[in-house]
C-alpha cells in the first residue's frame, strides 16, 4: 500500500528515514522540495558529474572509466543536449525493512523534456541518492541545485527474507554520486 503523509512523517521522525527532512513542502520560488500527499520531493545537492565525450571513452557498466564525466560543484548545473549527468541528493534515506520506494522525476522538469531515473531503494538500502539526470532536448537545460527534481513513492509490505542491508548491496551507504559497480 502506497503511505501518505502522515505516516512519512512518523518513520521520518522514529526511524529517521530522511534527513533532513522537511515536514511541509516548501515551494516559494523554488521547484518544491518536502512531504507531499503521498511522497516525499528529494532535492539534488550541488554536486554534479556531467558527461562528455572529449575523451571518446566507451560507456562500460562492468568497466567504467571515470574519464566520461567533469565534476563541477554548482548552484545551476547546464546538462548539455542530448546528454545526461549524475547528482546525489540533499537528503540521506534509510529505508526500513518492510519498506520499498520507487523515485520518478517531478513534473516541472519532465514538461522541459529532463527525465530523472532512479532504481527503487531497497528494503534496509541507506545512504544519499544517486540521480540520473537525461536532457532529451536539443538545448542545454539547467538543473536547480538544492531544490526538488524528484518525488519518492513508499510501499509498505512484509519484511523480505533478504533486504539489501543482508546481501550487502553495493551501493549500501553511499555517500557522494557513486557510479557503476560490480
Amino acid at each position: 500500500m502506497i503511505k501518505n503523509d502522515i505516516w512519512i512523517e512518523k518513520m521520518a521522525k522514529e526511524y529517521d528515514m530522511i534527513t533532513p527532512f522537511e515536514n511541509a513542502q516548501v515551494r516559494n520560488g523554488v521547484i518544491s522540495y518536502g512531504v507531499s500527499s503521498f511522497g516525499y520531493d528529494l532535492r539534488i545537492s550541488n554536486e554534479f558529474k556531467i558527461f562528455t565525450n572529449i575523451n571518446t571513452t566507451i560507456v562500460d557498466p562492468k568497466n567504467f572509466d571515470t574519464k566520461s564525466f567533469v565534476d563541477i560543484t554548482t548552484e545551476e548545473c547546464i546538462v548539455p543536449p542530448n546528454s545526461f549527468a549524475l547528482g546525489r541528493s540533499v537528503e540521506y534515506f534509510k529505508i526500513p525493512r518492510n519498506v520499498v520506494t520507487i523515485c520518478l522525476g517531478k513534473s516541472t522538469y519532465a514538461r522541459c523534456g529532463i527525465i530523472v531515473n532512479v532504481t527503487p531503494f531497497e528494503p534496509e538500502w541507506e545512504g544519499y541518492v544517486t540521480l540520473e539526470i537525461s536532457n532529451t532536448t536539443p538545448l542545454p537545460a539547467k538543473i536547480y541545485a538544492n531544490e526538488g527534481l524528484a518525488q519518492v513513492l513508499f510501499f509498505e509490505g512484509e519484511s523480505p527474507r533478504v533486504s539489501y542491508k543482508d546481501k550487502k548491496g553495493k551501493y549500501q551507504s553511499q555517500t557522494g554520486i557513486t557510479l557503476p559497480r560490480l
